[in-house]
């Protein structure tokens, strides 16, 4: 199938009901996760979200990335901050920001958690055509801008 070609229903919905699936197990997994660390799954994404970024953001740059209200990312903050994860810190460049920085050596606790989940990655990777990992990522690439879309119209 090419761009543009009308897609079997019977392949739409083989493709919903596994996207479905994939978005339950990546839940369960990361709620896994964040339980192990004694955080909330929303808590953790959050965390996931601000050590990701290639500098310290804002609570209102991490409010846009997660969808999630000013007000309530100011509540995560807090709870991150608490448990050791994050700090509030001063922007260098303008004092009147606050900066959510990530305290990097408490991320020690999250030890081995994606260890396996990354090996296993890797291992099932090593399967796939140099060809087939590029239709693979293009994929996933979509994917991830369709559902950061839909959620973006969700919220309003």
């Amino acid at each position: 199938m090419t761009e543009g070609n009308a897609v079997p229903e019977d392949v739409r919905a083989r493709f919903v009901a596994l996207s479905r699936e994939l978005s339950a197990a990546t839940v369960l997994f990361h709620s896994q996760v964040a339980g192990r660390v004694g955080l909330s799954a929303t808590d953790h994404k959050c965390l996931d979200l601000a050590v990701s970024a290639d500098r310290p953001l804002t609570a209102g740059q991490i409010a846009d990335r997660s969808g999630l209200s000013t007000g309530a990312v100011t509540g995560v903050i807090d709870r991150l901050e608490r448990a050791g994860y994050v700090r509030r810190v001063r922007d260098p460049d303008d004092r009147r920001k606050v900066l959510v920085e990530v305290s990097r050596a408490n991320l020690t606790k999250y030890g081995d958690a994606f260890e396996g989940i990354g090996s296993a990655l890797g291992e099932m990777l090593g399967g796939y055509s140099t060809a087939e990992l590029a239709i693979i990522e293009r994929y996933l690439g979509q994917l991830v801008e369709i559902t950061k879309s839909e959620a973006q119209k969700l919220s309003g």
